[in-house]
Order: C-alpha cells, then sequence, then structure tokens
C-alpha cells in the first residue's frame, strides 16, 4: 500500500480537548491520510516523507472540528417567522407550513444549513428529520445528499410522528406516518446508509421526534427497532414546562420517568434541550449514561430556560452543543453556542463558576463527539484519531489584543476559518466553502423558502 500524504501544520496554538486538556502555545500537529499522526511543541519532527503541504498557520489556534448534536435542517427555509411565540405555540404556528416540503426544499434547506455550518468550524452535524408529509420524495437521502457534497461527518436522525390533532397532539394529520409505516421507513434508512466503521462519514439514528407528538408504541418500538440494528437513539425531551405538564397529564409522570419506562435511557442515547430537570432526573442521565444536546440560543429563543448543564457535568453526563433548527436559531452556526453556553449559564445559579471557556470549547468537541458515541473517533487531537480539525484565525483586529487564544476564540467575536479538515480533506478555506458554491446554496434557499410560503399561502 501507498504511503499515507501527509500535511503538516506548524507555528500555531494548539488546544487539543485531550483528556488532560493539553495545549502549546506554539506548536504542530500532522496529518497522515485521513488520521492525525503527530501533535506536540515546537516544530514537527524533521525527516517527515510524502509531505504534500505546509502550513505556517501564525496566528492561528487549531483545535478539534466542532460538533453540532442537535438540528432542524429544513427550518433553514422558514427562519424569521414566529419569533415572539414559546415552544407549543411556535410548533402550532408553523406546523402547517412544514408540512408542505418536500424533497427539493428539503436538499436546499440542508445545503443552507450545512454550508453555514461548515464555514463556521463544524467538521461533524447531526440532523433531526421528522416531518416526512405523504409524496414529499426522498427526504432522507435529499439531507444525506447534501451532507456528503459539503464534506462533512455526519449523523442522521431519522425522526418520525405518529401522533397528530386528531390524537391530541400538534402536526397536522396528513403531516404524520403510520407506526409501522415509520419503522419500516426507519429500519430502511438504517440498512441503506448507516456506516459502522471507525472512519465512517455517514451515520444514522432512530429519532421518534417527542412524548408530544409520538404514541407511546412508537417510542418503544423505536427503541427496540435502533438497538435490534446497532444504532443510537434520539429525542427531545424535558424542554419546556408545558412538556412537562403534557407527560404528566397524558402519562401521570414527568418527561424522565416516562423516557425510563419506555426503554429511552442509556449510553446509547441521547436528548435535546433537557432544559427542565430536576435532581432526580439528571441522577437517572448520570447513572444511565444519557447524553444531552444542549442548545442554549434556541433555548432562550423560545423562552424554554436555562438547562442545568454545570449540574449535568458534575453529576457526569455526557454534554454537547446543538445549534437547533434555524426556525428558533437564525444564525444557523455553532460558534454562537459556545459563547452562550458560557454567557447563558452564568445568569444561573451557579452564576460566574458556572462554565469556563475552555468547559465550553470541550462541550463543542469532545463533549459533542461522546453524544454521538464516536468519543473514540473524533473530537480532540490526538495520535490515532481522525483528522477533523480547525484553524481559527485569532491574529485579526477581533482578536489580536486578546492574550489567551481559547478564551479569544469562545467570548471574542466568531473567529475567521482559515483552514477546516474533515477526514483529512479540507472543506474551508479562508471562510470559504471549497466543495459547495455558496452563492449557489444562497440563491436556491431563498427560492425554496419562496415556493414553501406560497403553498402554505394557500392552505
Amino acid at each position: 500500500m501507498a504511503a499515507p500524504q501527509r500535511i503538516v501544520i506548524e507555528n500555531c496554538s494548539i488546544a487539543t480537548v485531550d483528556a488532560d486538556d493539553t495545549e502549546y502555545a506554539d506548536g504542530h500537529v500532522v496529518l497522515a491520510g485521513n488520521r492525525i499522526e503527530a501533535v506536540g511543541a515546537g516544530r514537527a519532527p524533521g525527516g517527515l516523507t510524502d509531505v504534500v503541504r505546509r502550513i505556517d498557520a501564525t496566528g492561528h489556534l487549531v483545535t478539534p472540528g466542532l460538533v453540532n448534536t442537535h438540528h432542524h435542517f429544513y427550518q433553514w427555509i422558514t427562519r424569521g417567522l414566529a419569533t415572539d411565540h414559546n415552544l407549543f405555540d411556535w410548533l402550532v404556528a408553523l406546523y402547517p407550513t412544514w408540512a408542505r416540503i418536500d424533497e427539493a426544499m428539503v436538499y436546499a434547506a440542508a445545503q443552507g444549513s450545512l454550508a453555514m455550518m461548515a464555514r463556521g468550524g463544524v467538521t461533524c452535524a447531526m440532523d433531526h428529520h421528522y416531518v416526512y408529509p405523504r409524496g414529499s420524495g426522498d427526504l432522507s437521502g435529499a439531507i444525506i445528499r447534501a451532507a456528503q457534497e459539503t464534506g462533512v461527518r455526519f449523523t442522521l436522525a431519522r425522526g418520525s410522528m405518529d401522533r397528530s390533532r386528531k390524537d391530541g397532539g400538534l402536526p397536522p394529520d396528513f403531516a404524520v406516518e403510520t407506526l409501522q409505516g415509520a419503522l419500516a421507513a426507519t429500519e430502511e434508512t438504517v440498512r441503506r446508509h448507516h456506516d459502522a466503521s471507525f472512519d465512517a462519514m455517514t451515520q444514522i439514528a432512530v429519532a421518534p421526534c417527542s412524548p408530544f407528538s409520538v404514541s407511546t408504541e412508537l417510542l418503544r418500538a423505536g427503541g427496540e427497532l435502533a438497538r435490534r440494528l446497532g444504532v443510537r437513539l434520539h429525542t427531545h425531551g424535558s424542554e419546556t414546562v408545558e412538556e412537562e405538564k403534557f407527560c404528566h397529564e397524558l402519562f401521570g409522570m414527568g418527561p424522565t420517568d416516562y423516557f425510563e419506562s419506555t426503554g429511552w435511557l442509556g449510553e446509547d442515547v441521547w436528548m435535546a434541550h433537557c432544559v427542565h430537570m430536576n435532581d432526580s432526573d439528571i441522577a437517572a442521565f448520570a447513572r444511565t449514561g444519557t447524553g444531552v444536546a444542549h442548545c442554549p440560543s434556541s433555548n432562550a429563543r423560545l423562552a424554554a430556560g436555562i438547562a442545568r448543564v454545570p449540574d449535568l457535568l458534575a453529576a457526569g453526563v455526557p454534554v454537547g452543543l446543538g445549534v437547533d433548527g434555524t426556525a428558533s436559531n437564525e444564525s444557523g452556526e455553532l460558534h454562537t453556542e459556545l459563547r452562550n453556553a458560557l454567557l447563558i449559564n452564568r445568569l444561573g445559579a451557579h452564576r460566574e463558576a458556572a462554565l469556563t471557556a475552555r468547559q465550553a470549547l470541550r462541550l463543542a468537541t469532545f463533549g459533542g463527539a461522546r453524544v454521538l458515541g464516536r468519543a473514540a473517533e473524533i473530537g480532540s487531537l490526538e495520535p490515532g484519531k481522525l483528522a477533523d480539525l480547525v484553524l481559527w484565525n485569532l491574529g485579526t483586529l477581533a482578536h489580536a489584543s486578546i492574550a489567551d487564544p481559547v478564551t479569544a476564540l469562545v467570548l471574542g467575536a466568531a473567529a475567521p476559518v482559515t483552514a477546516s479538515f474533515v477526514n483529512g480533506r479540507q472543506i474551508v478555506a479562508d471562510g470559504r466553502l471549497l466543495h459547495v458554491d455558496e452563492d449557489v446554496v444562497a440563491r436556491s434557499t431563498r427560492a425554496e423558502a419562496q415556493r414553501l410560503a406560497r403553498l402554505a399561502a394557500q392552505d
């Protein structure tokens, strides 16, 4: 076999986010093929062969690529609507529009969502897609195709809903699937697209939408399906006080107890939001290894509340960061979530001791990798791990006077991305995508947003 080609990055600050939070004020990273070969202080070792590129990264901080653990790509084409609503009112306002999506819309929206994240340092993304209107086309295939074209590592959480308005849920009747239809389509998606290998670029999770949009039968059967197929489980949990009230009224227990009763706590499960959790809920997550996707901007946008992230971390719960759908986070990029996670949690009970800049960076990298079940492969800069990393330019006006590079990245303005690598392949150069035309994507998303608005207006 031919020797792997090497890329050498030198003269940079490095935050490895390894178990010891090792950092180098002036160091190097060597990529060999799709793996990290070396990370250390000073210049790269001499005598390296097959070096195809050397990058002088003076003025840059190198970190693991950011990992997004919760999103709804299709919402890219419904941004800026229902801006003063809480979650349930927001869903009621937008479900009739979302129920009109089709394959072309979903593909364009996925392109827009992925492009915004990738150009801002995300190297591993996920999409929780749960709206599958009848006759809308191959929505899962369209999303996966957009991720492959952008070049990011990707998890599709194949969602589903079977509790419509006639059953006491929120979605329109024609926007949901039957129990058996959802299970069959989910299994087909896993069998067609899931890659369990170490360097997989596409993985699938089983992801019924939420307690208030799926039946208990679908939730329980979805968990059994995921475990039979050997994939992870994802859903929304404990997002609002209204959800907690709904669970008590319908099931006679709170969300966490309900999830446990249906087999939905475990090391193979992660849940979005987890805002309204008491001490026993947190203990249950810690005991079972259930993960959390923390979405601070969306939680604030929908007035859901402040998640108890410091308490979750102290208990040992895996926690990553999520953009959430861009109908509740119009910027659509993950760097904002590092800053907002730190700032919003300092408004809570722990105040200035809630989170540090380095904890925020860990949430966005290793924490996210752990939540997605990929901590052995990505999330930190260590020899043998996959070559997913970002070069952040901290030499500009926005950051040059901040001495600590991690503080500059987390608390400063959004840092320019000089280069982003996924699986050893560069996908961003000087803030622009290399494999997708951003201007074409912008036009496409605008056109599909307008088409969707016209269709919704006909109702």
